[in-house]
């Protein structure tokens, strides 16, 4: 018997799809329809066949494509991507269509109209990477028109993509550069981290030399403003705090660092904080060559702490040559109070508050009530407040009432309604009232103001996790992971969203890294039980049974009375095998419980040992 022949071709293959599509159909359906369809009529499709390319299939929310040329395939998706920037333009950000993009080259399988075979599936993998509104591809595609086009390509490294057994060499295309123009970009992979798209710094800890370390708040908080304010520049690329705060104590050498850190130049300086005056030193370091292209010594009065700032960001903003929009311009000039004791409250406040362990949220909460005290009108006090209860309540089960919660956010955005913290908080305050696509909203803004905000990122993940919404979860979550480094609880909590999508070597992978970043933390607060009961069921993913058992006994020492912890020690027995001891602890821990904890029992995948038990209906009866 003769083998049938396979039709095979080599072809370019582009994916997308539209991000949080269900989300959007969840807040308006026929609207969200009625756009996509006209997206396509009016711009995608016409594009596609003004390339040559060809629809291979609809998905509903997304498209596969398939091209002759691999130049075509990839300008084509440049420029649909920037068709749908303009498009999005007067849009409000919650309710923008925006597209993630993979193109890969490879050989396909034919089956009438149809294509199938590995080229398709890494095209859908590495859509699946790309950032919203962004364009992924393979090294093949990167080969194949190297030289012919006047785009930037940044790597994106090895990616271990699901279902594709070997990893696979990604790229992302800057889309800021014209695909038409006819120049060529001799050398597309850069070779070190200089800007791509637009000046990127990044500003390192300031020293603290006031020979006080309670001073350091103080050298702290200077840094974090000046972060702030130059990450309100559109001309800039800033590098989030948490990341440039992995450096803070180390020796760094400001090259290695740019290289690290992919950023042209480094902000770097010190503190010291006198009685009533300051001494502020700083230079801007271009990364490459390590040259000082400025460097400055202010003396001033503590009263003159924001004029000082905002000269630094104004110099800064001077030497690389960035333009300022008048709306910019008057934010960055802006003193978030009038009172500078409450100011020193709010830093204080602000640096407990980054240690996220239980004493610290309360005593960075009575900082933030001084605060506030002293300047009813300050929003970012406010904001503060919020952020403590948030925590408190979801990590702690604190008796913090969510309407409590709601009313603050709610005052500091009365102040300030741009302030991306108090639209997070306020966020995660309306999906625990499970007014959901409320909820969302504020998260969408939060992530519009500051896209590297932790917060808005891990409440996001949380909330679509108890929807049921995991893919979604899981990016979210990744996100906040990569946005602090120093961060365990994204990634202990991703493990079992992995689990339930199947996706296993990424579950070990954020395992292992969440475990070490746990462990770290219980070095630092050895009083935190958290590290500990989300290091467990970590531990337990990987199999080190003895180790998480260890872990999951150290955090019920550490705080017996704490729900949470017994929640995870009971996630813990169930993967472990002691299905009666996890029924135990749910039976006992569900009365009284929130909707969130309930929630989260049902998705759980954590709890899929103990589904089946004969005693689980009476976990399923608490549930209510």
């Amino acid at each position: 018997m003769v083998d049938p022949i396979v039709h095979r071709r080599l072809t370019a293959i582009l994916a997308a799809d539209v991000v949080t599509y269900s989300r959007l159909m969840g807040r308006d359906e026929a609207g969200t329809h009625a756009a996509w369809k006209s997206h396509r009529r009016e711009l995608i499709d016409p594009k596609i066949a003004e390339y040559e390319g060809r629809i291979v299939k609809l998905t509903g929310d997304g498209l596969l494509a398939e091209f002759p040329s691999v130049v075509n395939a990839v300008t084509c998706a440049a420029m649909v991507q920037r068709g749908m920037r303009e498009r999005n333009a007067d849009v409000p950000q919650p309710s923008r269509i925006e597209l993630r993009m993979g193109i890969n080259l490879g050989d396909v399988i034919v089956e009438g109209d149809d294509i199938f075979g590995d080229g398709v599936n890494v095209a859908a993998r590495l859509e699946n990477i790309a950032k919203p509104g962004g364009i992924a591809v393979s090294a093949a595609v990167l080969d194949n028109v190297r030289n012919r086009l006047e785009l930037r390509f940044e790597d994106m490294g090895e990616q271990t993509l699901k279902n594709i057994d070997r990893p696979v060499r990604a790229y992302s295309i800057s889309l800021d550069v014209p695909p038409e123009s006819g120049a060529i970009d001799s050398d597309p992979i850069p070779e070190g981290p200089w800007e791509i798209e637009k000046p990127s710094i990044a500003v390192l800890p300031f020293n603290n030399i006031s020979g006080d370390p309670d001073q350091e708040y103080f050298s702290d908080g200077i840094t974090e403003d000046i972060i702030t304010d130059l990450s309100k520049i559109s001309g800039l690329f800033v590098v989030a705090r948490n990341t440039a705060y992995t450096y803070k104590g180390k020796p760094v050498k400001v090259q290695q660092v740019s290289q690290d850190l992919r950023v042209g130049f480094i902000l770097e300086g010190s503190v010291r904080k006198a009685g009533s005056r300051v001494r502020v030193t700083a230079q801007l370091v271009e990364g490459k060559g390590g040259g000082h292209l400025w460097a400055d010594r202010y003396d001033r009065d503590l009263t003159d702490i924001f004029a000082l700032q905002d000269e630094i960001t104004h110099t800064i903003v001077d030497h690389l040559k960035v333009k300022l929009l008048p709306e910019e311009k008057r934010v960055i000039g802006r003193a978030p109070t009038g009172n500078f004791e409450a100011y020193t409250y709010y830093l204080r406040g602000r640096h407990f508050l980054h240690w996220h362990a239980k004493s610290y949220y309360f005593l960075a909460k009575r900082m933030f009530a001084m605060a506030v005290e002293l300047d009813p009108l300050y929003a970012r006090a406010y904001a503060g407040i919020a952020d403590c209860d948030s925590f408190l309540f979801l990590h702690y089960n604190a008796d913090v009432p969510i309407d409590g919660i709601l009313a603050t956010s709610a005052k500091a955005l009365e102040l300030e309604s741009g302030l991306a913290e108090a639209h997070a908080s306020r966020g995660l305050a309306l999906s625990l009232r499970e007014r959901h696509s409320e909820a969302l909203a504020e998260f969408d803004q939060a992530i519009a103001l500051d896209p590297n905000l932790f917060e808005a990122y891990y409440f996001y993940a949380r909330a679509c996790f108890t929807q049921g919404k995991l893919d979604e979860a899981a990016r979210l979550f990744q996100r906040a992971a990569e946005l602090k480094p120093d961060d365990y609880q994204a990634l202990l909590v991703l493990v079992n969203v992995l689990r339930s999508l199947g996706r296993e070597q990424e579950m070990k992978l954020a395992a292992r890294e969440g475990i070490a970043r746990a462990e770290r933390e219980l070095t630092l607060r050895p009083e935190n039980p958290r590290p500990a009961y989300l290091g467990a069921v970590g531990l337990a993913a990987l199999g080190e049974l003895d180790r998480a058992k260890e872990w999951a006994g150290r955090a019920l020492a550490i705080d017996p009375d704490d729900r949470l912890a017994k929640y995870n020690v009971a996630c813990f027995y169930s993967l472990e095998g002691e299905h009666e001891r996890a029924i135990d602890l749910l039976v006992e821990l569900l009365p009284g419980a929130t909707h969130e904890t309930k929630r989260w029992v049902r998705y759980d995948s954590d709890l899929d040992p103990i589904r089946s038990h004969p005693r689980f209906p009476k976990v399923l009866e608490l549930l209510g």
